[in-house]
């Protein structure tokens, strides 16, 4: 098989899909890897490695895609590159199609075999490629949040751990999955006063144990999120349910309480965010205020940090990589029920319920058209 690696061309978007490593192993395996001229360079892989490893360094995205039977990507397509779609490609990358229904219609379209990174899952229903990135952002959102806490990008002024005699700064983490349980637990280090916020009581239990006690957790319901995100002084949006758009846990009206100051991180924006005066941004312009809170909603916060961000998403992509490219997709598909909740387009069929639910379109389950 031959597996293209373009350059990511979203904003900022510094990581790469398939390392040095994955190229010698695949190459090792009898494939053939094109890597667009400097698509690792942001991540610390430049050209050069990708060569001894065995790669062909390829002068265009254009050719890239042209050439490869799966395009192997970190971040959904942009617009200008919906042109290099065609009947028969493999595109394996993150795709987030719920609030994305334009990319949607062109894969279908063009008959594009799209997996996404979000919606695959292991034997024990865990999504393990959308863990890596939620750990990096979980953590980030309280780094980032601390960041703009300072007065002069627009915060109160906190300093999250506080000092002896000033007590720390609070803060709420809607959510207490993989993204909101790291947030959690950078903000407990830097010394700050954690609540996590669940629908789940039992999870809830599961994180008192995990934190012994030193954090507050509170069951999810309108009233309770209301009196958490007033009291707070940064809140972390963590809420997920696999390929669907997120919930709006958090209200403009819930928003227009906080105090003046305070700051928002929505990690969830990829799939649309759970506040709802969320709205996606980039890492050129990252941030806003709505009635005096500021809003960080950077839909690719992982790029950051690039090394860290392409090594720890690579490690749990690449198996699934050689799968494909070993066995061909159908029969990879057919092979891995994992797998296969991951297909969200195939043949111009839409394959995953989620965003056709947030779509209002029709599907069909991957098994009974692969």
């Amino acid at each position: 098989m031959i597996i293209g690696v373009p350059k990511e061309v979203k904003d900022h978007e510094s990581r790469v899909g398939v390392t040095p490593a994955g190229v010698k192993s695949l190459v090792e395996a009898g494939h053939k890897v094109l890597v667009e001229t400097h698509a690792g360079e942001l991540s610390a892989f430049p050209d050069d490695e990708y060569q001894s490893a065995g790669a062909e360094i390829v002068g265009s995205a254009y050719d890239v895609w042209r050439l490869a039977d799966m395009v192997v990507k970190v971040k959904e397509p942009v617009e200008k590159e919906y042109s290099h779609f065609r009947e028969g490609l493999v595109l394996f990358t993150y795709l987030h199609l719920a609030p994305l229904p334009a990319l949607t219609e062109r894969l279908l379209e063009k008959k594009v075999t799209g997996i996404a990174y979000e919606t695959i899952r292991d034997r024990s229903g865990a999504l393990p490629l959308l863990t890596p990135m939620s750990e990096v952002a979980g953590r980030m959102s309280v780094q980032v949040g601390a960041t703009y806490l300072e007065k002069e990008h627009g915060g109160r002024g906190v300093l999250l751990g506080g000092v002896p005699g000033v007590p720390p700064g609070n803060v709420c983490v809607i959510g207490g999955g993989i993204v909101g349980t790291n947030a959690a637990r950078v903000a407990m280090g830097m010394g700050a006063k954690v609540t996590i916020v669940d629908l789940n009581l039992n999870r809830l239990r599961e994180l008192d144990d995990v934190f012994g006690g030193r954090i507050g957790t509170l069951a999810s319901n309108s009233y309770n999120v209301a009196h958490a995100v007033r009291e707070a002084d940064l809140v972390i949006g963590g809420v997920l349910i696999p390929g669907a758009a997120a919930p709006k846990i958090v209200t403009r009206a819930m928003v227009s309480k906080m105090k003046k100051g305070a700051v928002i991180v929505d990690v969830a924006i990829d799939q649309g965010g759970c506040i709802e005066t969320a709205r996606p941004t980039t890492h050129s312009d990252p941030s806003y205020v709505v009635d005096g809170v500021v809003h960080y909603c950077v839909t690719n916060m992982p790029a950051a940090v690039p090394n860290t961000s392409t090594l720890a998403l690579t490690n749990a992509t690449f198996p699934y990589v050689m799968r494909i490219a070993n066995s061909g997709a159908s029969a990879a598909i057919q092979a891995d029920s994992g797998l296969r909740e991951g297909v969200n387009t195939f043949n111009g069929t839409l394959t995953c319920k989620p965003v056709a639910e947030s779509q209002n379109k029709p599907w069909k389950p991957t098994e009974q058209i692969v």
